[in-house]
């Protein structure tokens, strides 16, 4: 393969982010490109502009005069990993000291962890010297759920070498930074988690000495949903108990999770889609594409640089221009054909939704386009579309299928979509079991097995029927 065509697969998988920081660095490094909305840097003379037009309309040569141009259609099915080492796309430069910084880049940086979070609370607690390790050894040794992994003879032994203590010395220490946020932080089980979130709450919190109780006591009862036996040992009704439980479910049994230690993913989508009359219109996104061009002035200078080693120089950069511009064209084309197929194929999803999803592989697309498998999955992935359902990846349009009754086929999204609408509609205190999930399917001619069906609810994050259960 050739540098232009290796060039040409790597623009083609490269996401918009990507993209952006590829484009920059050519720049960066190429005289010849430069963006259009850039300002010429000085007026160009109309026999320079002459000039460019000759030097672009001549044969794409290299300096040794061998031909090599770019097909049309790239022959992108070799793995990408046999011609380069995988990247994450990462890149670095440097800002001038007065230069602005962007808003979103300054504010919107790595998120701060738990642990940081806890560090920042302990250095305002006036702690003494000992207490301050023990609080740090303490903070170590809490997990992302907010969690203490570590019992308290553990932690005494780890400071063995600087102070004497035992496990005494450690739960007061443990109690301070208990209280701190987020509440529940430190706990060592989940019924401690929930009994310091409840016991923040106002005294006058109604049910709130019941459900201290139910937690301290019977905490099992309420997750096996056994709520006939929870209003016998409370001694209250179901609509008191279903305040209780109400109150319970109103905490977090994961307070750690509520600080993020990752910085905001934003999507920018490659792809506009939306309907205009009774067609639907697919087109680039213009924020997101590129515009370059090739420097008119010093496309002119290769002409009159002579045979000299500047010359070599300036002809090298012009063609490494015009092989880029060309292989960026060829990502864009390709992109539009590949999203005008999968919009043609999935009307019906646009129009009426998750359950009117059709089966498509990427073969159907490859085979409509006369394109490689490899070249589709490349162009899909990390590519987004904007719709007015929202925004989906392209990959998102890809499902596997099962058959129908009639002979038919359904995608596994649709499954998905119909699976979750029975169980937004189950009787909440008799949900629906897998099996019954699959028996409705096969009553509406499609035949999913109850492991397949339960293989989706979890995709879903949706828990079993016995966790959906219940009071009413």
């Amino acid at each position: 393969m050739t540098p232009q065509l290796q060039q040409a697969i790597r623009l083609l998988q490269l996401s918009s982010l990507d993209l952006e920081a590829e484009v920059q660095a050519i720049l960066d490094s190429n005289l010849m490109l430069e963006r259009t909305d850039d300002p010429q840097d000085l007026p160009v003379p109309a026999e320079t502009l002459a000039a460019q037009a000759a030097a672009e309309a001549a044969p794409e040569t290299e300096i040794d005069g061998t031909a090599n141009t770019l097909p049309d259609e790239l022959p992108v099915d070799s793995a990408w990993e046999d011609i380069y080492e995988p990247s994450d796309g990462a890149t670095s430069y440097s800002r001038g000291e007065e230069e602005e910084w962007d808003l979103y880049e300054r504010y919107a940086g790595d998120g701060e962890s738990l642990r940081d979070y806890l560090y920042w609370q302990m250095r305002l607690t006036p702690f003494s010297e000992r207490d301050l390790a023990i609080a740090t050894a303490i903070i170590d040794a809490i997990n992302e759920a907010g969690y203490l992994t570590l019992s308290l003879e553990d932690l005494s032994q780890g400071l063995q070498d600087e102070y004497p203590l035992t496990p005494a010395d450690i739960e007061p220490v443990l109690k301070v930074v208990q209280h701190f946020d987020p509440q529940g932080v430190g706990a060592r089980t989940p019924a401690e988690c929930l009994l310091l979130q409840l016991e923040a709450l106002p005294r006058e919190t109604p049910w709130l000495n019941e459900a201290r109780r139910l937690v301290e006591l019977h905490l099992e009862l309420l997750a096996d949903r056994d709520f006939n036996g929870l209003m016998r040992r409370l001694k209250v009704s179901r609509e008191d108990l279903q305040g209780i439980v109400s109150l319970i479910q109103s905490l977090n049994p994961h307070p750690g999770e509520r600080v993020s230690n990752s910085a905001p993913q934003y999507i920018v989508p490659d792809v506009l889609v939306h309907r205009s009359r009774k067609t639907w219109r697919v087109e680039l996104n213009p924020e997101n594409t590129p515009k370059l061009r090739i420097n008119a002035r010093y496309a002119a200078l290769t002409r009159q640089a002579g045979h000299n080693g500047d010359a070599a120089y300036l002809k090298n950069h012009l063609q490494e221009a015009r092989w880029f511009l060309k292989s960026l064209q060829n990502r864009n084309e390709t992109l539009l054909k590949v999203a005008t197929s999968i919009v043609e194929r999935q009307r019906e999803f646009l129009e009426r939704g998750d359950e009117f999803m059709k089966p498509l592989i990427l073969r159907d697309i490859a085979e409509e386009l006369s394109m490689h498998e490899s070249t589709i999955s490349r162009v899909t992935t990390q590519k987004y579309m904007y719709t007015p359902r929202g925004i989906y990846e392209l990959k998102f349009f890809f499902s596997s299928h099962v058959g129908t009754s009639d002979g038919g086929e359904c995608s596994s999204t649709a499954i998905r979509a119909m699976i979750r609408k029975l169980i937004q509609t189950e009787e909440p205190s008799k949900p629906l079991s897998d099996d019954k999930i699959a028996k409705l399917l096969e009553d509406e001619g499609i035949q999913v097995a109850r492991r397949t069906v339960a293989k989706y609810r979890e995709a879903m994050s949706i828990p079993s029927s016995s966790d959906r259960k219940r009071l009413v």
